[in-house]
């Protein structure tokens, strides 16, 4: 090798040396990275949350005013990258085939605003709120539903339930596909909120589960436990995510017909009967899980209901979204949840890249790195590990072919030729790492203390020769 200066940042190396290791500092903090973590419900960040501890699972947003807070904080309830919003069929589709755009519109363009992504539910009735249109087509609705409730309910089994939900899914899938601000969308195909799948046969459950199959081909779908449309769009070979609504139930009332603390509640019988029967034991590999409260987090608190377990059973199904009702997080278990809240999904913490002291333009040069995910679960979007060297005000991105989708929790070691640009001129160049999207932004920030204003970690430097 040519002799060369020796600059100054290589004064702690020996003259023989050829390739340095860089360990960035760690940072345990609150990072709000995208696709992970606690949302909002029913509103954004920045709005006010529920007072007290009811919600509204019927109200989904109709109005959009500018955020209360202006740093968008959510008072006592962290700050977000997701929110969660659902609407009734009858809300979104009060005319047959006359779809209320408005509202999805902007309540994507308030999430986008809020920096939030957002996911949707449409449900196809709550309390017998069906579409009064519906009733008027002849449909046919639920005999038992109406003989236990005195009201009308959907027989999801009548074919022209599967015409018309089918028709208002296709139109939303036909608009919102692929949507960039779409985080996801449930198939919540029957029942009331669409959470059980209603009176549906399993042949049933499985045609309606087909229409979002067919319709959303880009936007991450997610199936409701325990459903047999859970079943069937497990088998469908598509990275299907699955959620369930009763996240933390730890009732314990044996109300005299078994000894107290000995009767069946979701935790301890529902969610690992459902996750082996519906076969997604490993979807979480592929795609993300999300838990929604049973009631409130202040009502585990009120119940005394051990809140560390429920949170340990969280990593146990590697859950990546908690959705926890917009209720107030209560003071007393506030670090805790704080902790909860940084481990769920990914966290990726650089332990280690090797990589040389110097190259030459168009010098395929050998990466390796390390990387620790400390989280419960990985990222699931196509984003790209790359490096930047800058010099001066030029800047040099190069992204790296390895799948990020695979850092699963724990250790990952990965090494690649990475071509330096033809273009880059001689010099100190300055070595920054990111998670990046298609234009080459980034996205996702490492666990590393040091991070610039536009989310890239300084590392280190190579020298550029001539």
């Amino acid at each position: 090798m040519p002799d060369q200066p020796i600059a100054r940042w290589r004064s702690v190396f020996g003259p023989g040396e050829w390739l340095q290791r860089v360990r960035p500092e760690s940072t345990d903090g609150e990072i709000l990275n995208p696709h992970r973590g606690t949302t909002t419900f029913q509103r954004f960040n920045g709005d006010p949350i529920y007072p007290g501890t009811r919600w509204s699972d019927a109200e989904g947003p109709i109005e959009f005013p500018p955020p209360r807070y202006a740093d968008l904080s959510n008072g006592r309830y962290p700050r977000t990258t997701m929110s969660y919003c659902r609407w009734l069929w009858s809300v979104l589709e009060p005319e047959k085939g006359k779809l209320r755009w408005d509202l999805i519109d902007r309540a994507l363009q308030a999430a986008h605003a809020r920096g939030q992504t957002l996911q949707i539910r449409t449900q196809p009735f709550i309390a017998g709120d069906v579409p009064a249109w519906y009733w008027d087509t002849g449909a046919r609705f639920d005999a038992e539903t109406f003989r236990r409730e005195g009201r009308r309910a959907p027989d999801h089994n009548d074919p022209l339930y599967l015409r018309h939900w089918g028709d208002h899914i296709r139109a939303l899938a036909g608009r919102y596909d692929g949507h960039p601000v779409l985080e996801s969308f449930d198939i919540a195909y029957g029942g009331p909120c669409g959470e059980t799948g209603g009176n549906c046969t399993p042949g049933t459950a499985e045609r309606l589960t087909d229409v979002y199959l067919d319709a959303f081909r880009r936007t991450q779908l997610v199936s409701m436990l325990g459903t047999d449309g859970c079943k069937h769009a497990a088998r469908s070979g598509r990275p299907i995510s699955w959620r369930a609504d009763c996240y933390g139930d730890c009732h314990r009332e044996g109300r005299g017909v078994v000894p107290d603390g000995l009767n069946w509640n979701h935790m301890a019988d529902a969610y690992p009967q459902e996750v082996e029967e519906c076969g997604v034991k490993d979807a979480w590999k592929t795609a993300p899980v999300t838990l929604e409260t049973c009631w409130t987090v202040p009502h585990w608190f009120e119940q005394g209901w051990n809140i560390d377990r429920i949170f340990e059973h969280g990593y146990k199904y590697h859950m990546s979204v908690f959705m926890p009702k917009s209720v107030y997080i209560p003071d007393e278990i506030g670090a805790a949840f704080a902790a909860f809240n940084n481990r769920i999904g990914y966290r990726f913490h650089l332990c280690q890249m090797i990589l040389p002291l110097e190259a030459h333009p168009l010098q395929a040069i050998d990466v390796q790195v390390t990387i620790d995910n400390r989280g419960v679960a990985p990222i699931y979007r196509p984003y790209r590990f790359a490096l930047r060297l800058s010099l001066g005000d030029r800047h040099f991105v190069l992204p790296m072919r390895e799948d990020i989708r695979r850092w699963l929790p724990d250790l990952t070691y990965f090494r690649e030729q990475v071509a330096m640009p033809p273009d880059i001129p001689p010099g100190e160049a300055r070595v920054s790492c990111a998670i990046v999207n298609d234009a080459n932004k980034p996205v996702v920030r490492l666990a590393i203390k040091a991070v610039d204003a536009d989310g890239w970690h300084p590392l280190t430097s190579m020298d550029i020769l001539a």
